[in-house]
């Protein structure tokens, strides 16, 4: 990056180019045409995982698989299609959370929820056609030549999508909207939210930041670091994103907000309130920045997400 260009620019850019790439890889990976060993693809099912999957989002998950990877010379090619897996997790998860028995939304990303677009049953059947395709792409060889590098793929993405990541994280949210207590919501303090988000949401972002390094076959400080940015990396995602619910335009997030009051989600903003949880936001998007000093200005696009992660209005 040189002095002279616009950081902003070059991010917004960058970003933006993740964002086609994965498009187009989506677009290529979820054709008609059944894959080897594949006996036909539906079109009903196809076209639900394809209307979840494309035409919408930022695609900030890819991005930071790319630019992670980018730090250890990653070919653009194996980073995109471990970018397409994350991102089929995290799509599979908006169409499971949108639907009546969990966050019961009719918009997502300005259009139509997959429920909504298709039918419940197909909803869920495309979300779990989207979970167990991404496995199916960070499989193949393409993602990388190395079968131990791909295996570690796998158990880090099963890891931090399951049980002990996003979909633990899922259940523990929706008991502390009190769904399954008998007497009254329970109170949780500010470690138990912590540890909620961290596996609801933080979960996948640090595994987007440290896929590069096990793709670049990183050293075991390498992996820390970017562990350590994706930890307050997904913090301060979660925050900024309570403060949309709680702040931000409907027309402009592209769904319904005022919803986490209004069901009671236990979040960092409703314990510390909106002033404390922007200087919470600050403090983060600084650690985020200081795990990241021993890349030097190589680094420099990855602390800039930071602080887009912290500003962003959508």
């Amino acid at each position: 990056m040189t002095k002279s260009a616009d950081p902003d620019a070059i991010f917004r850019q960058r970003l933006d180019q993740v964002a086609a790439d994965t498009e187009a890889l989506i677009d290529h990976l979820l054709a008609p045409t059944p894959a080897e060993g594949e006996c036909l693809r539906p079109t009903r099912i196809l076209e639900a995982m394809r209307y979840a999957s494309l035409g919408g989002g930022k695609r900030f998950r890819p991005f930071l698989v790319v630019e992670a990877g980018a730090l250890f010379r990653v070919p653009r090619a194996q980073a995109l299609m471990t970018a397409v897996a994350l991102e089929c997790v995290h799509c599979y998860s908006l169409v499971h959370d949108d639907l009546p028995a969990m966050d019961d939304d009719a918009l997502r990303r300005g259009r139509p929820t997959a429920h909504k677009a298709f039918d419940e049953a197909t909803a869920i059947l495309a979300g779990d056609g989207l979970l167990t395709f991404a496995f199916d792409v960070v499989a193949r060889p393409e993602t990388h030549p190395d079968p131990a590098v791909k295996n570690e793929l796998v158990i880090a993405l099963a890891r931090a999508s399951g049980l002990g990541g996003m979909v633990g994280g899922q259940m523990l949210d929706l008991a502390a909207e009190g769904r399954f207590a008998t007497g009254g919501l329970p109170r949780l303090d500010e470690h138990e939210i912590a540890t909620l988000q961290a596996m609801k949401t933080g979960a996948l972002l640090r595994f987007a930041c440290v896929a590069g390094a096990i793709q670049g076959k990183a050293s075991a400080a390498e992996r820390a670091a970017l562990d350590r940015y994706g930890t307050a990396l997904g913090q301060a995602f979660q925050i900024a994103d309570d403060l949309l619910d709680l702040e931000g335009d409907p027309a402009t997030v592209g769904k319904e907000t005022g919803k986490d009051a209004a069901a009671h989600k236990a979040t960092l903003v409703s314990l510390y309130g909106p002033d404390k949880a922007r200087a919470r936001l600050k403090e983060l998007v600084g650690d985020a920045e200081r795990a990241l000093a021993s890349f030097g200005p190589a680094a420099d696009i990855l602390k800039i997400a930071a602080h887009f992660v912290a500003e962003r209005q959508a």
